[in-house]
């Protein structure tokens, strides 16, 4: 079983906006402190023997300037790596190109601290009717699947890992209520970065009655 609250509460998150030349991008940040080592932490992230894992499936060349495609999900360009620090990609979806990058840094007896930035260029009609949890929702679930790799606090290790059982766990009201969570977290990160608070609530609850079905 999953301690859904607890790892909820383990994560951090974080909107922000950049000025890039395109224009201006969101900035979404979500990031958590790991019971693992630097190196195996990197390595879980970008091995592709490990990524199936705990996130998706994925193919290609994950060398710099190598394109890799996530089963079902995003496909890429890798534009930079710095083991054991972190690495950044392009990551285009659905016909638009936004960006992430993964830092790691050592937090200290064997832990470490993990934290995934996405920019995207999002208009404010989309913005207002989905708002962050679009993205955060997954992204969460990206997290939960690595602790679970882990076998970190809060998820024990294996849970969820197989597609089958992630896909069988989503359905569950853990999964349910994991995901409603989520998005309530991130509707109070949207807040916390300027969004009128009745316009936040109504994006994060479209979002959450899709991820959960409802």
């Amino acid at each position: 079983m999953i301690d859904v609250t607890g790892q909820i509460s383990a994560v951090e998150r974080r909107i922000g906006d950049r000025t890039l030349p395109a224009g201006q991008a969101r900035v979404l940040t979500i990031s958590q402190t790991y019971d693992a080592p630097l190196a195996d932490v990197f390595d879980a992230c970008t091995n592709p023997e490990r990524i199936p894992r705990w996130f998706l499936p994925v193919s290609g060349d994950l060398g710099v300037g190598g394109r890799y495609r996530l089963e079902g999900n995003a496909e890429g360009t890798v534009q930079r790596c710095d083991p054991p620090h972190g690495f950044a990609a392009t990551w285009e979806f659905g016909g638009e190109v936004s960006w992430i990058e993964v830092r790691l840094r050592d937090a200290g007896d064997g832990r470490t601290r993990f934290e995934l930035e996405h920019v995207a260029h999002v208009d404010d009609q989309r913005w207002a009717e989905y708002g962050p949890g679009a993205v955060g929702i997954g992204w969460d679930l990206g997290l939960v699947g690595l602790a679970s790799h882990l076998g970190t606090a809060h998820v024990p290790a294996g849970a969820g890992v197989d597609p089958a059982a992630a896909a069988g766990w989503m359905a569950s009201d853990e999964g349910r209520r994991f995901v409603t969570e989520s998005g309530a977290r991130w509707t109070a990160a949207s807040v916390d970065a300027g969004t009128p608070a009745d316009q936040a609530r109504a994006a994060g609850e479209r979002v959450a009655a899709f991820y959960t079905g409802a």
